[in-house]
Parts: structure tokens; C-alpha cells; sequence
């Protein structure tokens, strides 16, 4: 049985002027089984880790990545975003077992 995807979490600037390029970082809770230890009875743990990331803006992509087992438990991304105008990112963490967890963040330009 997967782990559920834990809640995740989005930081951006407090202040973005258009234009500029900014940071987002990302962070989701997830143990991130490799398929690769055994329990106590000696079978193997199934792989479980959320293999993919994508993060669109205003329907756009923007960034995506293939995760693999090699990865950390929890794991953190960061990434450039150029900031022209206002709107939504969308970002989607996906498991192997196809599990979706998303989350919308407002990008507000500073006046």
C-alpha cells in the first residue's frame, strides 16, 4: 500500500517586481521507499517515492522533473521563475501508485 502524499509546501518572495526572477521552493512530505530494504519478516517494501513534479503558470509549464529512488524522504525543490505578470502556479507531485496532490499558489506583482 503507498504512503499517502503528505501536505505540501510552496515559498515565494514576499515582494516580486515583473520582470524579475525569483525563486519558488517547493517541500512535500513522503517517505520515498526505494523498493530496496526489507522488513521485518524479510520481504521486500514495495517502491513507493513520487516520481514526477510539474509546475505550470496560467497553464503553461514551467518546470518539471522526473524524481527516482535515489532522492530523499521529503524531498525539496527549487527553481528559477521569471515573474512577468500576476497569476496562478500550479504545481502537481504525482507517486507510482498515480496519486495526485496539488496546489495553487498566487504570484501578486508589487506596485
Amino acid at each position: 500500500m503507498a504512503a499517502p502524499i503528505g501536505q505540501p509546501r510552496v515559498r515565494l518572495p514576499a515582494q516580486i517586481k515583473a520582470g524579475e526572477v525569483i525563486e519558488i521552493r517547493t517541500l512535500i512530505s513522503h517517505i520515498m521507499e526505494t523498493g530496496q530494504r526489507r522488513n521485518q519478516e524479510g520481504q521486500i517494501i514495495p517502491r513507493d517515492i513520487i516520481k514526477s513534479f510539474t509546475c505550470t503558470f496560467e497553464g503553461q509549464p514551467v518546470f518539471s522533473m522526473d524524481l527516482h529512488p535515489a532522492i530523499s524522504a521529503n524531498p525539496y525543490i527549487a527553481f528559477p521563475f521569471k515573474a512577468e505578470r500576476a497569476g496562478n502556479l500550479e504545481m502537481v507531485w504525482t507517486n507510482d501508485a498515480g496519486e495526485q496532490r496539488k496546489l495553487t499558489q498566487a504570484v501578486r506583482l508589487a506596485e
